[in-house]
């Protein structure tokens, strides 16, 4: 129909993001048994994607033809804690609040949940601040529970999340990563802590004209404070 759309995407930054997600599944693919990857780069203070990468090729038939920046849902592992973290700041909880990394089992449904660190130790008394620099797993999951899953759950959505569900198919183990999410949702909360707490809608257009020159669509910043 003629329109003309100019997307957000810079194209140096564009062209480095496919040459660097090709790279690391050529050095990385053996060693963690990959054979794709996929690249999402947001500027903070606009919402605008700069670079976008789906697949390693989109050519190739076996692992490309699909966006898994966009199409995708995965878990986030340890990525997701700031975000449970964040929810505990908003409720009054001060980075000096002390919580014990000690062997807990929670009492919960459909059945009693006991998570591990990473390293397969216990450290003691320790504050939130130390707990998320080290990403200590039983100190986040007692901080979700203090601050609560239908509360950690409602936080998350005011940072953009949207695939998460209801209470009946998340437990304390989001915290760790156990919920699937959207790359680009989760690209895009991170880019609210980069923007000092200001959300901005996640957007790749910035302009369509009609075959006349007339404007039909404009980009605006409208951030809202989270």
């Amino acid at each position: 129909g003629g329109l003309k759309v100019i997307t957000t995407l810079d194209l140096e930054k564009q062209k480095i993001a496919e040459e660097e997600v090709k790279k690391g599944v050529e050095q990385n693919g053996k060693k963690y048994k990959l054979t794709n990857a996929a690249l999402t780069a947001l500027d903070p203070k606009t919402g605008q994607v700069v670079a976008m990468v789906g697949s390693k090729d989109y050519f190739e038939t076996e692992h490309g033809q699909f966006n898994v920046v966009t199409k995708a849902r995965r878990q986030p592992g340890s990525s997701m804690k700031p975000m449970i973290y964040a929810a505990a700041f908003a409720r009054g909880f001060p980075p000096t609040t002390v919580l014990w990394d000690v062997d807990t089992v929670f009492q919960v449904k459909p059945k009693p949940y006991q998570p591990v660190n990473y390293d397969g130790k216990e450290h003691g008394p320790m504050n939130l601040r130390t707990a998320l620099q080290g990403s200590i797993n039983i100190p986040a999951v007692k901080l979700m529970y203090l601050v609560g899953v239908r509360e950690s759950l409602e936080f998350a959505r005011t940072l953009g999340y949207t695939t998460l569900g209801d209470e009946s198919n998340i437990g304390l183990s989001l915290v760790l990563g156990g919920g699937g999410v959207s790359f680009l949702e989760h690209v895009g909360a991170y880019a609210i802590f980069a923007a000092e707490g200001m959300r901005r809608p996640i957007s790749s257009v910035l302009k369509i004209e009609d075959s006349t020159g007339s404007l039909l669509y404009e980009w605006k910043d409208t951030p809202v404070r989270v």
